[in-house]
């Protein structure tokens, strides 16, 4: 019996049921949003993140001061001569013709400008076995790497006629050249290789084509169209590469999830006997609420990065933002008038040898291995509470020693490239040579006699001070008031020690030189002093983004679901997992422990941006499985179960498309981590590891041990927050089954909450 009508409500039933019903317009208007985004985005062309915004503290100023002045500092490249055997020095005829040699093929390359010789620039070693040729690339520096092959393969020559020397070219356009050629393919083909693999994956879940493709074609189409808004938006925030990669790999993740949500329970309904309209509806009205509860939680989630105040986080966040919003858009608007369009064609493409069987995730059925672990876990939950929390807390153990840092060379790419080695010799032989830091020197006249004598002074006590062995390079700028200091920091590619070094250098030698003449500006920046910025200010930025993040997650699963204990467990069991996550990315990449499994080496430290990038994106895609089973939860607590017959029923139904959900998440971010780049690794396995964590031991033991501890508490709401907005919008699958319908729309009977 009906106790009273009303109308269907939550935006996402309202959605769904007008896409059924309107077909054809739904799926036009998708087309039309995707073809005019792209199209618009073209047209306006995409503004990339300068280098002036990339960092902030004294490496901003310095690029804001040189950007200003209108100074385009080139691409400088080094040619290191060494003797293979101490029998050889740089004063030796055979050394000085091989060094000749090198200063006449890149001279006459034409691609150079500004060739030096060791013997003028005194660029050798201390032990006289080792030189450095020092040039200039002609053009931009940031298209260097384009132009260099001739210099490199000049340098090449020489080096055939010279077997009793190492002669190798390093610089910023070679290095540029050499990981274009070594990586640059490999991250194409691990972002074209993520849609295959999410396709198989869907292929064995589902065992029909039609079925495998819906899905696939509403991310990729979800993708298409942010990367057109990241051409409009790019005019406000500028976009990077790096952010587009970040954007397709989250929109594949949360596309593919969100589509696979919704035809999963419309399968399950029409398995348990319901006619295709009515199971679209139910659909709608459940797993379309919870993709758009998920879908706000992970926006939420990642405008978190906008408070960093790095423009690349910011780039990543916005980004990130925007495919999530548009993949929840489509799977609650377009995804419901295809499934309508398709019927029972959505069957069609059965893939052999895969038996057609009745959804994991329907009621009748269920998943039998998740209804075994589920018995136990539930039979004892304290227990399976404290094992799991026991466990956790001891994976999540090793993250109370990270360190992060920017990878050096050979921590990002360990000796895989000859460029490494030759990064290293340098290193030895010329501490800090390849990495030196660069005072950049403004004042109202670079030419005054004060002004002179203080960079005199800055050079001399840079080296008496232990900070640098130089030698100690300056070039004036005399139109632009500008000097720029090269000072090679002791401890070379050490960091630690290079940091020390250009602490002395900022604290101790530039205010007892260039500080005290007035109207001077002396920031310094360079690798070393940008990595030590860029540390203090994601450093600064940890407490708001993680403020904002909990805080907001917490808000809307309070109103989401109208519990307080709801909304409080949810946060500590994703803080439990992202812990979990830290504390595997210090075991294989800080320690060592099992990196041979995964192809990775422990390198000593954890990549700086890592840790508040995975709590970001961790904590928004964990939302996922939690949203999406505590909704089927809830659902079965408002028919009338009790909360136990509930949690095994929202578990063990979801237990399906949570799993399959999990695999494809997994599989694509275990693709970056397959990865030369020890960065890249790190995500990967971070990513993959987190998600395969909270999937099976927080969704499938800790989340069901909990609430069966917690019983009725669970939907405990203090009532001096029932005046909180409802965001709740239950619908009984019974009261969507049989609608009504008048002049608006759809009918049916809401179920009151039970316990709230």
């Amino acid at each position: 019996m009906r106790n009273r009508e009303t109308r269907v409500r939550g935006i996402a039933a309202r959605a769904g049921g007008w896409s059924a019903r309107h077909r054809w317009a739904a799926v036009g208007i998708w087309v039309l949003f995707v073809v005019l985004a792209t199209g618009l985005g073209s047209a306006a062309g995409r503004v990339d993140v300068k280098d002036s915004d990339q960092m902030g503290g004294e490496t901003h100023t310095a690029a804001r001061i040189v950007e200003e002045a209108g100074i385009d500092e080139p691409a400088s490249e080094s040619v290191l001569v060494q003797a293979k055997s101490g029998d050889l020095k740089a004063t030796d005829a055979e050394f000085r013709a091989a060094v000749d040699a090198v200063v006449t093929a890149v001279e006459g390359t034409g691609k150079v400008t500004g060739v030096t010789s060791p013997y003028d620039a005194k660029t050798i070693s201390k032990d006289g076995r080792s030189a450095l040729v020092q040039f200039d690339m002609r053009g931009e520096a940031d298209t260097a790497g384009e132009r260099v092959e001739p210099v490199l393969e000049a340098v090449e020559g020489v080096q055939e006629e010279h077997g009793s020397l190492r002669i190798e070219e390093i610089g910023g356009a070679s290095m540029m050249k050499t990981f274009d050629d070594a990586f640059g393919d490999d991250f194409k083909k691990a972002e074209y290789s993520a849609v295959p693999v999410a396709l198989g994956i869907l292929l064995v879940a589902f065992g029909a084509l039609v079925a495998a493709l819906v899905p696939v074609a509403l991310a990729i189409t979800a993708i298409i169209a942010t990367m057109g808004l990241m051409g409009l938006v790019s005019h406000f925030q500028p976009m990077s590469e790096t952010a587009n990669s970040v954007m397709l790999l989250v929109g594949l993740a949360v596309g593919v999830d969100y589509c696979l949500f919704y035809l999963r329970r419309e399968r399950e309904e029409r398995a348990a006997g319901r006619d295709a309209q009515t199971a679209l509806r139910i659909a709608a009205a459940t797993s379309g609420r919870a993709i758009v509860v998920s879908g706000v939680t992970v926006c939420v989630a990642m405008a978190g990065m906008l408070f960093t105040g790095i423009a690349e986080f910011e780039a990543m966040g916005l980004a990130s933002l925007m495919v999530v919003a548009v993949a929840m858009v489509g799977s609650v608007t377009v995804l419901p008038a295809l499934l309508s369009l398709l019927g029972e064609r959505v069957e069609k493409g059965r893939v052999p040898f895969l038996r057609r069987r009745r959804p994991s995730g329907s009621a009748s059925e269920g998943s039998r291995f998740w209804t075994a672990v589920l018995k136990r876990v539930l039979a004892k939950p304290l227990l399976a509470a404290v094992v799991a929390v026991g466990a956790l807390l001891a994976v999540a153990a090793p993250a109370l020693g990270m360190k992060t840092q920017n990878l050096t060379l050979d921590q990002e790419f360990g000796d895989s490239l000859p460029i490494v080695q030759t990064y290293n010799r340098v290193n030895e032989a010329f501490p800090g040579g390849s990495d030196p830091a660069e005072v950049v020197v403004r004042a109202d006249d670079i030419n005054a006699p004060e002004v002179r004598a203080a960079l005199a002074d800055f050079r001399e006590r840079a080296i008496s001070s232990g900070a640098s062995r130089g030698p100690v390079d300056v070039t004036t700028h005399d139109e632009q008031n500008v000097a720029l200091v090269y000072v090679p920091l002791v401890g070379g590619s050490d960091q630690d020690k290079a940091g020390e070094s250009l602490d002395k250098l900022r604290d101790e030698v530039r205010p007892a030189t260039l500080g005290k003449v007035d109207g001077v500006e002396a920031p310094i920046t360079g690798q070393v002093a940008g990595n030590k910025d860029f540390n203090d200010q994601l450093v600064g930025s940890v407490l708001p983004v993680f403020a904002f993040v909990v805080v907001f997650a917490f808000l809307l699963m309070l109103l989401s679901f109208r519990s307080l204990t709801i909304a409080l467990t949810s946060i500590v069991l994703n803080l439990l997992s992202v812990g979990a996550a830290y504390g595997i990315l210090v075991a294989v990449f800080q320690h060592g422990w099992g990196a041979s499994l995964v192809g990775a080496e422990g390198v000593g430290a954890i990549i700086t941006w890592l840790p508040l990038f995975l709590f970001v994106i961790l904590f928004g895609l964990s939302m996922d499985y939690h949203v999406f089973v505590v909704s089927r939860i809830r659902e079965a607590r408002l028919r009338g179960r009790s909360t136990r017959d509930a949690i095994q029923h929202g578990v063990v139904t979801t237990a399906g498309v949570v799993t399959s959900a999990a695999v494809i998440m997994v599989a694509v971010f275990a693709i970056f981590g397959t990865l030369s780049m020890q960065s890249m690794k790190q995500m990967g396995v971070g990513l993959a590891a987190a998600v395969l964590i909270d999937a099976t031991i927080i969704r499938g033991v800790l989340l069901p041990a909990v609430m069966s501890l917690l019983g009725e508490r669970n939907w405990y709401l203090p009532k001096w927050l029932h005046r909180l907005p409802d965001l709740t919008h239950d619908e009984s699958p019974e009261a969507i089954a049989s609608p009504e319908r008048d002049g608006e729309g759809e009918r049916g009977e809401r179920g009151e909450p039970v316990g709230v």
